[in-house]
């Protein structure tokens, strides 16, 4: 019997610890990895080859959509489920056209995301039925199949640089997180107020606010 490795990457403790006695309820499955952000996913699966993962949109550091990005790069073959609390249309366009092959809402996850791995290791796409339910057929094909949606003007690292600023990282913080020059970073925040026509940090939160790269403060 194969046993499928897993790696969770979560930023909430208390999540992956549910989610990992559902997993670990199938003989089939085994839990190696678990990580607080989506850079430390990218360094994990280096070194411990995963079957599938599992990964959280909201993440310190680097979000889930750039993080599937990165690991499809470092392991194309790999099964990605997203497991998230974003019901819009939006994110889960963004997330197939990074490259998911599942989206799993957390309040369905006791019930569906066994389903959703079995879906995935069958080479198959799993969608919450929530979600699947209100869209139609035509709707869920764009967001599967349209690899250039949303069109994105911006690159991989500038999204990671955006996304740190946005957190309140210093460029040397970034720098050192990113393995970069702090004088790098700083060229790509200026690339980034250029092609955004913005004009200062806080222009850049608000922007990464919208975009959805990082939640509003409550």
């Amino acid at each position: 019997m194969k046993v499928n490795r897993v790696i969770l990457a979560d930023d909430h403790v208390l999540i992956r610890h549910g989610i990992k006695k559902i997993i670990e309820s199938e003989p089939r499955l085994e839990v190696v990895g678990q990580v607080g952000d989506g850079l430390e996913l990218l360094h994990l699966i280096k070194e411990v080859i995963p079957d599938i993962i599992l990964l959280d949109i909201s993440m310190p550091n680097l979000r889930g959509i750039e993080a599937i990005e990165e690991a499809r790069k470092i392991h194309p073959e790999v099964k990605i489920i997203i497991l998230t609390m974003h019901k819009s249309r939006q994110y889960l366009c963004y997330a197939m056209a990074a490259g998911a092959d599942a989206y799993v809402l957390k309040e369905d996850s006791d019930m569906e995301l066994l389903t959703a791995i079995e879906q995935v290791l069958q080479d198959n796409i799993y969608i919450s039925p929530v979600l699947s339910n209100e869209l139609s057929e035509s709707d869920v094909d764009v967001c599967v199949k349209n690899k250039n949606f949303p069109p994105e003007i911006l690159t991989t690292r500038e999204r990671q640089v955006l996304k740190m600023v946005a957190e309140g990282k210093t460029s040397k913080d970034i720098a050192e997180l990113l393995s970069i020059s702090a004088r790098t970073v700083e060229h790509h925040r200026a690339n980034l107020l250029k092609k955004l026509n913005l004009s200062n940090t806080a222009d850049l939160i608000k922007y990464a606010i919208r975009k959805g790269y990082i939640l509003p403060i409550a």
